[in-house]
């Protein structure tokens, strides 16, 4: 990923600085761009391999520029937002934005969530098996085993979950598992995925250790094991 191409649009000077340099020395060659129409501009002509998007710009915002740029292109999008916007997150990550980071944040983090979501680009097909902490996912066999002992798994349960593990790392909303795993007409009903996540930690979860699965308060859940 070394020298991989990354656009970045950021109305702030010194937070878009701050982000050139953040990139330059973790090996990425930073496109910037300050509006929304120079970064779209951006995508079209020097074809990035991701991009770091803010959700507040001039000329509108995130968003628009998610949802436009996924009109054409499947390139890894991370949103940066202030603490607050929990909605206009989930209204990013719903336009096809694939995680976000909040400010101010750790140029760690951020390095870290680019280099994730371009795994996830070049991932290809998802792996027969996953394997996070002692638990073993058998995407073929529909079987999950913890330190080799099953774990018994409804079938609904088995799906949430592999929805989640073939997106590791991957925030993903309300929406989206409830659209993935019950299907259409069920996208605001968050008290049965919230049910059913509670379930699932229950039974794949090491006691008073829950770590696979991580809650985004207020936008969704994603699988870090």
């Amino acid at each position: 990923m070394s020298g991989d191409r990354v656009l970045v649009c950021d109305d702030e000077p010194q937070i878009l600085r701050a982000l050139r340099v953040i990139l330059r020395d973790a090996g990425f060659d930073p496109v910037l761009a300050a509006t929304a129409e120079e970064a779209l501009d951006a995508a079209a002509v020097h074809t990035p391999r991701a991009a770091i998007v803010d959700l507040v710009l001039p000329d509108g915002d995130g968003v628009d520029v998610c949802r436009r740029i996924r009109e054409w292109s499947e390139l890894p999008i991370i949103v940066l937002s202030a603490v607050g916007e929990e909605r206009e997150k989930v209204r990013a990550l719903n336009a096809g934005a694939d995680d976000y980071v909040t400010k101010p944040f750790g140029p760690e983090e951020l390095v870290a969530r680019l280099r994730a979501v371009l795994r996830r680009a070049a991932g290809g097909e998802s792996e027969p098996a996953i394997e996070a902490d002692g638990l073993v996912i058998d995407l073929a066999a529909h079987e999950v085993t913890r330190d080799g002992e099953p774990v018994r798994l409804t079938k609904t349960e088995f799906e949430l979950l592999r929805v989640l593990a073939c997106n590791r790392g991957r925030l993903l909303t309300h929406r989206k598992l409830l659209t993935d795993v019950w299907g259409p007409g069920y996208e605001h009903d968050t008290q049965v995925l919230r049910v059913h996540v509670a379930n699932l930690r229950r039974k794949i979860e090491r006691p008073g250790r829950p770590q696979l699965i991580r809650t985004d308060t207020g936008v969704g859940y994603r699988f870090a094991g």
